[in-house]
């Protein structure tokens, strides 16, 4: 038998609450890099926009995922000039 997903976190994580945290957590990575690609700097600018390392900018770009906890990205979402909102609704069954 076959199984489907409705996302590849929640394939891959052990369980709802780590495939929420990793969905959480990409989707902010993605709207963070369009935000950095759109003001077309390099990365060290773009960096020292964000008040992070060059190094620590290119793991961003890079979506280098696992160096990124939810917090620090909802920071930079907000430094990027982003507004962020979070839906909560019941998990359908």
């Amino acid at each position: 038998m076959t199984e489907r997903f409705d996302s590849v976190w929640d394939a891959l994580e052990n369980s709802p609450a780590e495939a929420a945290n990793m969905k959480a957590r990409s989707g902010l990575m993605i709207a963070i890099r369009d935000a950095v690609d759109g003001w077309n700097l390099t990365q060290a600018e773009a960096a020292k926009r964000l008040g992070v390392t060059q190094p620590r900018m290119n793991d961003l770009l890079r979506g280098r995922i696992d160096k990124f906890s939810l917090d620090a990205l909802m920071i930079l979402a907000t430094d990027a000039g982003l507004t962020v909102e979070w839906r909560v609704g019941k998990r359908v069954a």
